[in-house]
């Protein structure tokens, strides 16, 4: 039984604003897929994207659940890719496990006008595609600029509903784009691989984030999988309706009431990168631990008291407190002063069972008090306060800006030193360390499956089966 659409109820200004948008995305498809190159910093920015992502993925799969999954597909059916010692996947099954790791330890990329990842199902498709493909780096960040500009776009106008997520939604049209590039389709094609993703596009909730479920993170594998069904259906021949996500906008998406950007604005170099796994709204009393764990040379015994006052929204998306899943953890600003103190650090292994779970980072999570203050958070700024109690003396320490954004941009050198702590164990240290460097260097005309057979390489120069 079908059902007609809403849009009778849509106001004159929804229509105008959704036709403006639309208008405004077609017009960045057309300018940038009619680029003969991208230019130096968008593809250096696009560097920095791929290799902090595939970071974040290979330190996800060491998660018991990823591997797992992994495993599940690959009884499903072998395919023409694999990770680093992992059993051979189709290109569907790759991205989804690709997808589902880069997430789970919050450590990956975000950009605040789509209020969410546009990246990471993005890099998750791409992956697999580029390796069976025998694609050129240059092709490959190529295809993540012009995925990463529509799934953008996308997410600041196609705003999700009140207690959903966004990254089961809107992420797939950038994905669509993205694989569509890399196909070497025409701009026409692209676009209907978008329309496709559009008709289509799932509805996720938000509640796994409150109860600490990781189902979260399958979000990112279903719509990296739909971005590569929208992309080789539009490769097929198959077509959708030219005005798909203006009728998704009005019947299915909240008001966006945003202004249009600049078709040729691009977003990537508005991305932020995290130095640090967890939620972004942690990292400004994280970054001050860190700072603090130094000057009390690491004796976190010696802490008698915490306090943490940070700006609203701070609080209001990372209170949580004795988080007993990784899920929780990440989202929770006194685990995170508990682990700058107590470690110095907050990386993948703070979410594994033995670090998680140390008594002396609970002791510290329990002890910390967080508050709010509104100048904290007032014309749009961020920052937080932390003061301590040591051995009888206090610190107090503020920190009104965070590595990572465009403001404080994480350098080349450090994302290389990230990739390499993070794709450890799966592959060695100087194989992560080439890896990471050939893929930010000058040659844009090397083949990436050949830089990815790297990593699959033993000492002993056979390849992982």
């Amino acid at each position: 039984m079908s059902s007609m659409p809403n849009t009778e109820c849509a106001s004159e200004h929804q229509r105008l604003e959704a036709q403006a948008h639309h208008e405004a995305l077609r017009i960045s498809l057309s300018g940038r897929t009619g680029r003969s190159e991208i230019d130096e910093a968008i593809r250096a920015k696009a560097g920095l994207l791929l290799v902090d992502t595939i970071a974040c993925t290979l330190a996800g799969r060491q998660s018991d659940e990823v591997r797992a999954a992994e495993q599940g597909f690959a009884a499903l059916g072998g395919g023409p890719f694999s990770f680093p010692s992992g059993p051979t996947l189709s290109v569907q099954s790759a991205a989804a496990i690709a997808a589902m790791a880069c997430a789970w330890d919050e450590a990956c990329e975000g950009l605040p006008y789509a209020h969410g990842r546009p990246g990471l199902a993005l890099v998750g498709a791409l992956l697999p595609l580029a390796v069976v493909r025998h694609t050129a780096l240059g092709s490959l960040l190529d295809a993540l600029h012009l995925g990463y500009e529509m799934g953008a776009r996308a997410g600041g106008w196609l705003r999700i509903r009140r207690g959903m997520h966004v990254d089961g939604n809107w992420p797939a049209v950038g994905v669509a784009a993205g694989a569509a590039r890399l196909m070497e389709l025409p701009a026409d094609q692209i676009w209907h691989a978008m329309n496709i993703a559009a008709c289509q596009l799932p509805s996720s909730l938000y509640a796994p984030i409150r109860s600490g479920d990781m189902a979260r993170n399958t979000y990112l594998a279903h719509v990296a999988q739909l971005g590569l069904l929208a992309a080789g259906s539009a490769a097929a021949g198959i077509t959708a309706p030219d005005d798909s996500m203006i009728l998704y906008a009005l019947d299915h998406a909240v008001p966006c009431q945003t202004v249009v950007p600049d078709p040729a604005h691009d977003f990537l170099l508005d991305a932020y990168l995290k130095p640090h796994a967890g939620v972004r709204h942690a990292h400004y009393g994280l970054e001050a631990a860190i700072q603090l764990h130094r000057a009390i040379s690491g004796d976190s015994l010696g802490i008698e008291s915490i306090q943490l006052q940070v700006y609203e929204e701070a609080a209001t998306y990372a209170g949580n407190r004795a988080p007993l899943r990784p899920l929780t953890g990440q989202f929770s600003l006194s685990l995170a002063v508990a682990a700058g103190l107590r470690f110095g650090e907050m990386g993948p292994e703070c979410y594994r069972p033995e670090r998680f779970f140390d008594p002396e980072l609970r002791r510290l999570e329990a002890m910390t008090e967080v508050s709010t203050r509104a100048e904290l958070g007032a014309q749009g700024t961020r920052a937080a306060i932390l003061k301590i109690v040591h051995r009888g003396r206090s610190y107090t320490l503020r920190t009104d800006s965070i590595a990572g954004g465009p403001e404080r941009p994480l350098t080349q050198t450090a994302i290389v030193e990230k990739f390499i702590t993070y794709a450890q164990p799966g592959c060695t240290a100087p194989q992560a360390r080439e890896f990471a460097e050939r893929c930010l260097a000058s040659d844009l005309d090397q083949r990436f499956d050949r830089l990815w057979l790297g990593l699959n390489e033993t000492r002993n120069g056979s390849v992982h089966a």
